[in-house]
């Protein structure tokens, strides 16, 4: 096999994100190097003749969602009976993923060969993620695949109803404000050059709003490509490094600092945090290898790198609550509840707990969000709609007022 060059992001043991290049037969053999190096595999691009090409081109990303029900069904068959070979035969039929259904039919074939299921998803990193990988190989250790199964499909589902919540408490006011924008954008192309020609034939002074408006549909002509254009770059600079580590140093923090939202994003990442570091320990992962699986499942630099920080104290002899109270990341509440399981020798119980809580407060933030913001939003659009509406009238009441 042809040996081609790849480009690849990962992320290193102190949650930082890293990008480089290197020289493979396939993308397969890409992450396993940058496995076996110590990183968590996160993009792997082919390069080509000055254009990167994904390796995924042509295939269908497979999607959390794809892989909680893949979980389920697999957890199901395993629990009435069926070998794990039959099950994963019956699986891989039944997928529609096509990217996924590939992945298991090499998965079957690897077990078939005589390799644990977990080690079978361990080669193939780039769609079968860690906390995935973890479950099974605990599930497979203790006796309870089946159920360790069940465990990584709920954890996906709640993941995925989580984005969900805010997906659609999202979606409103984004409709709303770009159709704001193109009926601004609308009248100040078509309707008022209109009155800006009736205008200039009645002549006379304009009144300042009206010529702060007319001016504004002058340059639109302007504007308007050269937005396109920035828009346009901004956004393929975004796919291409909206991931890198410097990017990710600014946009996360601030991310956490934005109002209201800000707290709603905090509240999704450590939703996130407890409930997969309760399923880890449940299964009886251990808690520093757990720590390192669940820092790249949150969703935020910042909580990465203060587990990153949690872990080493841990590993230190400190406990782990203690830690988690020298980052202001982890409200007190938390901790103090994390501190109480490990006096009561149930952390996994009390992280549950925790992660109903934020449930429950995303999905209370989300729908306040959503009350607060539509009504917002309507009056935005009122105010701009009819202040160039007022405007565009101004001349004209002057005019009315030197005829009477």
């Amino acid at each position: 096999m042809a040996v081609t060059q790849y480009a690849y992001k990962v992320r290193d043991a102190g949650g930082r994100f890293r990008e480089g290049k290197v020289n493979a037969e396939s993308e397969k053999a890409v992450a396993e190097k940058l496995l076996a190096m110590g990183y968590v595999p996160l993009e792997v691009k082919q390069t080509g003749t000055g254009l990167q090409r994904e390796i995924t081109l042509g295939r269908k990303r497979v999607t959390q969602k794809d892989l909680a029900v893949a979980s389920r069904q697999l957890a199901t068959m395993v629990d009435a009976g069926l070998t794990l070979l039959r099950a994963l035969g019956i699986l891989g039929e039944q997928v529609e993923n096509p990217e996924l259904r590939r992945a298991l039919t090499r998965v079957r074939q690897e077990v078939e060969a005589g390799q644990s299921l977990s080690a079978a998803f361990a080669d193939d990193p780039l769609v079968f993620p860690p906390f995935m990988i973890s479950m099974t190989r605990a599930g497979e250790s203790g006796g309870f695949l089946d159920v360790a199964l069940r465990q990584v499909a709920e954890t996906f589902e709640a993941d995925v109803k989580l984005r969900g919540q805010v997906k659609s408490a999202m979606t409103y006011p984004v409709v709303v404000f770009c159709m704001a924008i193109v009926m601004c954008i609308g009248m100040l192309l078509f309707i008022v050059p209109v009155f800006e020609k009736m205008f200039a034939d009645l002549g006379g002074t304009l009144p300042v709003p009206t010529q702060v408006l007319v001016a504004v549909s002058n340059s639109m002509k302007f504007v308007l490509p050269v937005a396109g254009v920035t828009g346009a770059v901004g956004l393929v600079w975004w796919r291409r490094h909206g991931q890198d580590d410097k990017v990710r140093d600014v946009v996360d923090p601030l991310k956490l600092k934005v109002p209201v939202f800000g707290q709603l994003f905090a509240k999704i990442a450590l939703a996130r945090f407890s409930r997969n570091l309760s399923t880890l320990l449940s299964a009886g992962v251990p808690i520093l290898a757990s720590l390192d699986i669940v820092a790249d499942t949150t969703g935020s630099t910042v909580i990465a790198r203060a587990l990153h920080d949690v872990r080493q104290s841990v590993a230190q002899g400190e406990s782990f609550a203690g830690p988690l109270a020298r980052h202001d990341v982890f409200p007190s509440m938390t901790v103090q509840m994390i501190a109480s399981g490990e006096e009561a020798g149930a952390v996994d119980q009390m992280l549950r707990r925790i992660s109903q809580f934020y449930d429950e407060e995303v999905q209370a933030t989300t729908e306040a969000l959503t009350s607060l913001i539509e009504p917002l939003m309507i009056a935005v659009l009122g105010v701009l709609v009819g202040g160039m509406i007022v405007a565009l009238y101004m001349p004209m009441f002057s005019v009315f007022d030197l005829i009477q």
